[in-house]
């Protein structure tokens, strides 16, 4: 009877004291209080501890497979992809460019379908500048070509006057012998004036020709910039327009618009050489993760992998260590733990298998088939010797097991324990309990 049933009773008991007799309600009284005094001692020990309460965590042994794994993170991207740009103008000023069409995320594409367009009244603006520009120094060189021939036809007018007066100047001096002295002297000194004037005009030809040969190439020059200029300004009209170079799958790049990072539209402006898509062939995947430098000694090239998104987790899928850096690197956080890069291949295809995914890498370092389980913490070490806390008939026995390979939660049992057998979770051996042997039994031990 509990201790609340009793006190109701000695209340009900006062409350009729008047209709019982004084020894019938003494007797009561004490039966009453025996059984609260009853209620405040103790339980015996084999209440207070049953051997359900001792192992109420248990586990049963079974055979299954058992995997050693390194679970690695990292990030999805493709094995062959073609990252798309804003262009790079030729021949002008870097200025922002808009943009008039652009295909959605995630579109499928093929080879040469158009990806994304630019405004190119800016361009056609140039080229029609830059060619009319070209048009003026063609003409401008046409003029200059026919003056320098008229100013080289007079220029050899004059020259021939200049060897015709030479000539008459050496027929005169042949009179020089029957001829006046001061005739003979004049014919001399008209002589030496023709050849000076001859080689004058000879020289001064040379240089203008040289002059007019300069001033000519000045305008050829002039007129190829503008050339260049106007190939440039189509070439950027050209560039205006963006295709495909594969098959794929089109993952567009985020910009920054405002205070947001939002897919670029119709309209935005870019800057040149601002990334704005990738295409991406989605039959061929790869895992880039970091592999801590405590667990690189364990990771090798050509090592099966489970790979599973963290955005899609009942996706499974097959990879493969491709590649494994050769140098370690810094961490995010700390200097002192450095890491590798490892490259895992993907096996198959899912079209939820993106780029830029974050996904969990299993590396398979060892898998038994067919062994006997147990939990990790279901092992208990004494002195270089295991044990576990096995149940049986409501009793405990402490059983040496030997183990074999474990994991970060099982470990298998090679000898010492049968398939069926229930063993404690968390086994209670102390530090003296070197002196129980397997198969002694009981409580007391524990």
């Amino acid at each position: 009877m509990s201790c609340g049933i009793l006190f109701r009773l000695i209340a009900f008991l006062a409350a009729t004291v008047r209709i019982i007799k004084p020894g019938l309600l003494s007797r009561l009284a004490i039966s009453c209080l025996a059984g609260l005094a009853a209620c405040t001692q103790p339980a015996p020990l084999e209440i207070q501890k049953p051997v359900e309460t001792i192992s109420a965590s248990t586990v049963t042994v079974q055979r299954g497979q058992f995997r050693h794994v390194i679970r690695l993170h990292g990030t999805v991207e493709a094995v062959q992809s073609y990252g798309v740009m804003a262009p790079r103008l030729a021949g002008g000023p870097m200025s922002t460019m808009i943009i008039t069409k652009v295909v959605r995320n995630g579109t499928r594409v093929r080879k040469g379908d158009i990806l994304v367009e630019f405004d190119r009244q800016n361009q056609m603006k140039n080229v029609l500048d830059r060619q009319a520009e070209y048009d003026n120094l063609v003409a401008q060189i046409k003029r200059k070509e026919a003056d320098q021939a008229t100013a080289r036809a007079v220029d050899e007018t004059e020259l021939k006057g200049a060897e015709v007066d030479l000539q008459s100047a050496l027929v005169d001096m042949r009179k020089n012998e029957v001829v006046p002295s001061i005739q003979a002297e004049i014919n001399k000194q008209n002589l030496a004036e023709a050849q000076a004037r001859l080689k004058q005009l000879k020289d001064t030809l040379a240089l203008k020709r040289e002059a007019a040969a300069a001033e000519l190439r000045i305008l050829e020059i002039q007129r190829d910039r503008a050339k260049n200029a106007a190939e440039y300004a189509q070439g950027n009209i050209e560039k205006m327009t963006i295709q495909s170079p594969l098959d794929g799958l089109v993952v567009l790049s985020p910009v920054n618009k405002g205070s947001r990072m939002v897919d670029p539209s119709e309209g935005d402006e870019v800057r040149p050489g601002g990334g704005i898509m990738q295409v991406v062939n989605p039959a061929a995947m790869q895992v880039r993760a970091r592999v801590n430098q405590v667990d690189i000694a364990n990771v090798r090239i050509g090592q099966e992998t489970d790979v599973r998104l963290d955005a899609y987790p009942d996706l499974l899928f097959q990879g493969k260590i491709d590649r494994i850096s050769a140098v370690a690197a810094a961490g995010s956080y700390s200097k002192q733990v450095r890491y590798f890069v490892a490259v895992i291949s993907i096996q198959g295809s899912d079209p939820k298998l993106m780029p830029d995914l974050t996904a969990a890498v299993d590396v398979k370092l060892e898998t038994l088939e067919n062994v006997l389980l147990v939990p990790r913490e279901a092992i208990a070490m004494e002195k270089d010797q295991a044990f576990v806390e096995v149940i049986m008939d409501g009793r405990t026995e402490y059983r040496a097991v030997k183990t074999g390979p474990m994991n970060e939660c099982e470990t298998v049992i090679e000898s010492g324990l049968q398939e069926g057998t229930v063993v404690a979770r968390n086994p209670r051996i102390k530090a003296d309990s070197a002196r129980s042997q397997p198969g002694q039994t009981g409580a007391g031990n524990l």
